[in-house]
């Protein structure tokens, strides 16, 4: 509905114009204020670096690998293994140590002695202090890379079915959360006698069952979700109570006990309130429900808080209150919202002055999420280059862009809303009684005549029910102010659910502030140095018959890290050749690298090819290739290269 200051009558002329101003003054300080300096990560946890590095060829076995990370996060017995080439474990299996000082989080794990030469993988699985499930993998090789059996993972943490049915819960109790307080919050504030109205009741009511099933799906798959991935492992009694010696764990019992009140709540603003008819005794019991319903949804609020993007990096005792106040401000203008559009189908009752009641609501809301929503795309995004190249900066674009759409419609509303009255509702009213009269007195006197046959009754009072719905709702439609305002607010509620969504995926999705300093990290400490293919021709000669002859060497993508390598052996005739053997080397003599040995396999006639080939570090690295042409004619011919 709409969200501009309520009672507020410019002219038509005016009125876009300031609406046009708001939201332009509103975009450029929300990204303004996204320039705000860099700060320590904020969510999300990433690898930023380990030891030994990824790619990394070691001399010798080191005692331990160790793993660091942007945050603080929570490991088990494995969460940080290392196998062999040949897939078996290579760690002592005596769980990771806690290796961290200061502001580095840093985690190893020791390896066994005499350790053979080869490429060791080493996978990782954690849970962030935010609680998302992060993993990876990567390989380093002792003495020279070699082949391993080690299959690396192919679906991340918290990924698979698992990770689909805990997301569609996580969107559900959003949903839920919106309709259980926004319609509550209507009720109380807006129209307080919706209480009595059915379809207000099954709206309140079917946003707390949501909310509640929701959570209670999270609870049994919060240990599938953040480990195995299968769904068998949702109801292992083991599991559940290691989830609920977690943080999440204890947000969503403490949720489900919350709800538990929430229905004490909804009890009494159904049963008790709406049955009240003394103003005085209404008038406290509504200051007692808006009390107590205050306190639980602040505590439901709480749990999201407590245990996601706000309870962890920079500033998280101011981020966390800020953080309630946002998801109650969007409970409150999105779940009013959806209250509106049920009142404006389903009841002829709600009058003008309920709507400009939530109007008002709709936009101290708006105030409230805009404060908000500043101080935490600050907090989350931090740069320019963080909100336009990361995806939750990308994200955060298409909300604000929504909320500036959903402003646009409210404004429609608004104009809609300043022409409605109660006429209609008073015609309806008094159409009612009358036709209510006749229809008594015509259904009185067929019971006088047949009061003996119940079933006759209750037909009569079924007919008399679909009469009075049918009335009901051709007096609604012929009011046409109230119809321009239902079609408003219903386009309103059609953005309002790609927006709930949108807010729902940036929950889940790593914060831009931390995605940057993650890779910067990476970058620094273990990624790849930049490089281009290299390419070389090397004659040779090994002196026997046929034994002349050009070596051309491809080795892609010519930098640190991973490369494929390609040999084409050319006879003094241009053909292909094919030769007994060949081998080759790399040496870095500047580092005292090497030689590093690799064997081709022969793929055709002349062309031989090794995939994998590591380079530990940049620099000008000497080709050592080894041809034999017969048993006894072999010559090593050498070139420098420039890799990374």
């Amino acid at each position: 509905m709409s969200a501009t200051a309520p009672n507020a009558g410019p002219s038509p002329v005016r009125r876009p114009v300031a609406v046009a101003g708001l939201l332009a003054a509103l975009v450029s300080l929300v990204f303004g204020l996204l320039l705000a300096g860099a700060g320590p990560a904020s969510a999300h946890a990433a690898l930023t670096g380990s030891d030994p590095r990824d790619g990394a060829v070691v001399g010798t076995a080191p005692k331990e690998v160790t793993l660091s990370f942007s945050e603080a996060i929570a490991v088990g017995d494995d969460s940080i293994r290392v196998l062999d080439p040949n897939g078996k474990r290579a760690d002592t299996e005596a769980g990771p140590r806690d290796l961290s000082e200061g502001g580095t989080v840093r985690y190893g794990v020791a390896l066994h002695t005499g350790l053979p030469d080869g490429t060791y993988t080493v996978a990782w699985q954690a849970i962030s202090a935010d609680s998302h499930p992060i993993s990876g993998a990567f390989t380093f090789s002792i003495g020279a890379p070699s082949r391993t059996t080690v299959a690396l993972p192919s679906q991340i943490a918290g990924g698979g079915p698992v990770g689909v049915a805990y997301d569609i819960a996580r969107y559900a109790a959003y949903g839920g959360f919106v309709l259980l307080v926004g319609g509550s919050a209507f009720v109380l504030v807006c129209w307080r006698r919706g209480a009595s109205a059915l379809p207000m009741q099954r709206l309140v009511v079917r946003g707390w069952l949501t909310l509640t099933a929701a959570t209670l799906v999270m609870l049994l798959l919060r240990y599938p979700y953040t480990g195995s991935g299968k769904f068998a492992d949702a109801f292992d009694l083991a599991g559940l109570q290691s989830v609920l010696d977690t943080k999440p764990g204890a947000a969503l019992v403490s949720r489900l006990l919350l709800l538990g009140a929430a229905a004490l709540f909804i009890a009494v603003l159904f049963g008790t309130y709406a049955r009240r008819e003394d103003e005085q005794e209404k008038k406290d019991l509504t200051f007692g429900l808006a009390v107590g319903g205050g306190v639980v949804a602040t505590g439901i609020a709480a749990t999201w808080a407590m245990s996601e993007h706000a309870s962890t990096g920079i500033q998280p005792n101011i981020a966390m209150p800020v953080d309630v106040a946002h998801l109650l401000a969007v409970a409150a203008w999105l779940g009013g919202l959806a209250s509106l559009l049920v009142a404006l189908y389903r009841t002829p009752d709600i009058g003008s002055a309920a709507v400009r009641r939530f109007s008002a609501v709709a936009f101290s809301s708006v105030v409230v999420l805009a404060a908000t929503g500043i101080y935490q795309s600050w907090r989350q995004v931090g740069s320019w280059s963080a909100l336009t190249g990361t995806r939750y900066g990308q994200l955060l674009i298409i909300k604000v862009a929504l909320i500036a759409v959903l402003l646009t419609v409210a404004w429609f509303s608004r104009r809609w809303t300043g022409r409605l009255t109660d006429t209609a509702v008073a015609s309806s009213g008094a159409g009612k009684d009358a036709e209510a009269g006749q229809d008594t007195a015509s259904d009185t006197s067929a019971e006088a005549s047949d009061d003996v046959d119940p079933e006759r009754a209750a037909q009569l009072a079924r007919q008399r029910a679909v009469r009075t719905a049918t009335k009901k709702k051709r007096i609604r439609d012929a009011d046409a102010e109230r119809s321009g305002l239902r079609r408003s607010v219903l386009a309103e509620a059609a953005v309002a659910v790609v927006l709930l969504a949108v807010t729902t995926m940036l929950t889940s999705t790593e914060p831009g502030r931390t995605e940057e300093e993650a890779a910067g990290g990476a970058t620094a400490a273990a990624a790849p140095a930049a490089g281009v293919p290299v390419n070389l021709s090397m004659p040779f000669d090994t002196g026997g018959r046929d034994g002349k002859g050009t070596a051309r060497i491809d080795i892609d993508p010519g930098r640190t890290g991973s490369n494929d390598l390609h040999v084409w052996i050319d006879g003094s005739d241009g053909e292909p050749m094919d030769v007994p053997e060949l081998k080759l080397a790399l040496t870095l003599e500047s580092k005292e690298i090497g030689p590093l040995p690799v064997v081709p396999d022969r793929l055709s006639e002349g062309h031989w090819a090794a995939s994998g080939v590591q380079i530990p570090m940049a620099g000008d690295w000497k080709v050592d290739v080894t041809v034999r042409t017969s048993d006894i004619d072999q010559v090593t011919i050498d070139k420098n290269a420039k890799i990374g």
